[in-house]
């Protein structure tokens, strides 16, 4: 045999044998300056993080399932959105406990290397679907095993030790003291923290920093799943509940097939709007896809639930829905406009953002029969009343409520034979969701009309939280138009 050929021969075997092994983990940009507590701190505060799984494989699925090829697909998406994070979230019982696999191991390399490539850095999960307290050695053993190899990483940003922690759970709570300070060993330098579920909100958040004020965490995460329009309000209770430590919005959105996908861009659209003027600089949408039928593993409660898989910016095809450009909007110009709300009834049926409210006393349509501009508009015919109110076509604000500021909304509104009361109002709501009080507007009126515009001046009274505009046509045996909607 050649010796050369020989020579060549064994270093193609030998670097495949390399290249089949699982490498310790160097960290990306290795001449740069290792993170500091700090300087993840500093990120984790403006962070544009996606939760992120598989469409196909969600959960434990993800890692038991992998395919680091729709993984990369996926995070191309989410980095085009503007996303510079990603959360992902790790199991006990799929990755070996107290032992974490190789092969597991490997996998989360892969998944932080193909973030990486994608300008991402990456936030962990641990611990999710795992309630074993007692087992604190083992649990410390796994932590550390996990972040050892990138407690300087820039790559990694973040770690939250638990997803929806039980702070009522003694248990937990004990477990908790003692793994905080057992990753604080190994990996100073990684900001550490909590979430809450939606239910639990502040008050589980300030029972929290309670419980672990001799082992404090860095900063707190919100899972927040309440009421968009009142979404300033809750933000503002979950900083006070653990100030001057500071909160990050790790989860939040609505699923489409809830509501409306019209609807799911508004929700998000409100919770960004609200957590700037909080000064909270990290929103993250749960999630970046729907999930196709099967994707979400049997062992999980949400599986049984239908609107569990459509909470996506993209549809489980890959096509994206309207959330996905209010949350590209969000982090590539900082803005959130009030086109998403589709003041002028142009956008297709499954984006409208208004509801009915009174809906057996009458219903607004959306019709080509008479619009103003464009080609569409709103139309009442043949309403009555009910002893509760007037019917009529309700949507909120993007811009978050606060009391004494000042607001106005207008429409335009055209009567054929009309009868009865034709008007704009602002309903006002205090933070519990209890109505306040009405302001209204001119009135159209009754008979044949040409385009007439109805306004509404007024300030936000004593204890709003929360308003909705309303077009209200009511005791009307004719026909009445509304178009060209405007709220400031």
């Amino acid at each position: 045999m050649n010796s050369s050929r020989f020579r060549v021969r064994a270093a193609v075997l030998a670097a495949s044998i390399l290249t089949s092994m699982v490498l310790p983990v160097l960290p990306a940009h290795a001449a740069s300056t290792s993170p500091t507590l700090n300087s993840r701190m500093a990120g984790v505060k403006v962070a544009k993080t996606i939760n992120y799984y598989p469409s196909n494989a969600g959960w434990s699925a993800m890692w038991t399932s992998f395919d680091p090829v729709a993984i990369d697909a996926s995070l191309a998406v989410a980095a085009s959105l503007g996303a510079d994070n990603v959360r992902v979230i790790l199991f006990p019982d799929a990755f070996g406990f107290p032992t974490p696999k190789a092969e597991y191991l490997e996998r989360l390399r892969k998944f932080i290397s193909i973030a990486d490539s994608r300008g991402m850095t990456v936030k962990l999960t641990l611990f999710d679907w795992w309630a074993g307290y007692s087992e604190v050695s083992r649990s410390v053993t796994w932590a550390q095993t996990i972040l050892d190899p990138y407690k300087d990483d820039p790559r990694v940003l973040t770690v939250e030790l638990k997803n929806e922690f039980q702070p009522d759970d003694a248990a937990a709570v004990a477990w908790a003291k003692q793994i905080i300070p057992a990753i604080r060993a190994v990996a100073p330098a990684m900001p550490l923290t909590l979430s809450v579920d939606g239910g639990t909100g502040a008050t589980g958040m300030a029972k929290i920093k309670s419980a672990l004020a001799t082992t404090p965490l860095d900063y707190y995460d919100f899972h927040f799943y309440g009421n968009s329009e009142r979404s300033l309000a809750e933000i503002r209770k979950a900083q006070a509940a653990v100030s001057p430590s500071p909160i990050v919005i790790g989860e939040t959105g609505l699923s489409s097939g809830a509501t409306s996908e019209g609807e799911q861009a508004a929700y998000l659209a409100r919770v960004y709007r609200a957590a700037a003027e909080a000064g909270v600089g990290s929103v993250s949408p749960w999630t970046l896809n729907d999930f196709s039928e099967g994707a979400i593993p049997g062992q999980s409660a949400v599986s049984a639930i239908p609107g569990q898989y459509t909470f996506g910016l993209y549809r489980a095809d890959g096509t994206a829905k309207l959330a996905a450009s209010v949350v590209r909007s969000a982090w590539t110009t900082g803005t959130v406009p009030n086109s998403f709300l589709n003041l002028g009834f142009e956008a297709p049926a499954n984006e409208l953002t208004w509801k009915a409210n009174q809906p057996t006393a009458g219903m607004g349509v959306v019709t080509t029969e008479m619009p103003r501009l464009g080609s569409y508009s709103l139309k009442f015919t043949g309403t009555t009343r009910t002893s509760a109110g007037l019917p009529s076509m309700r949507t909120s604000p993007i811009t978050p409520v606060q009391a004494g500021y000042k607001w106005r909304a207008e429409a335009f509104a055209r009567g054929f034979s009309a009868t009865g009361i034709t008007e704009i109002s602002l309903s006002w709501f205090d933070a519990t969701g209890k109505w306040l009080s009405e302001s209204t507007s001119n009135r159209l009126p009754v008979g044949n009309t040409t385009w007439t515009k109805l306004v509404v001046e007024t300030a936000a009274p004593a204890g709003a939280a929360a308003v909705q505009l309303h077009l209200k046509s009511a005791d009307n045996t004719g026909t009445v138009y509304f178009d060209d909607v405007a709220i400031s």
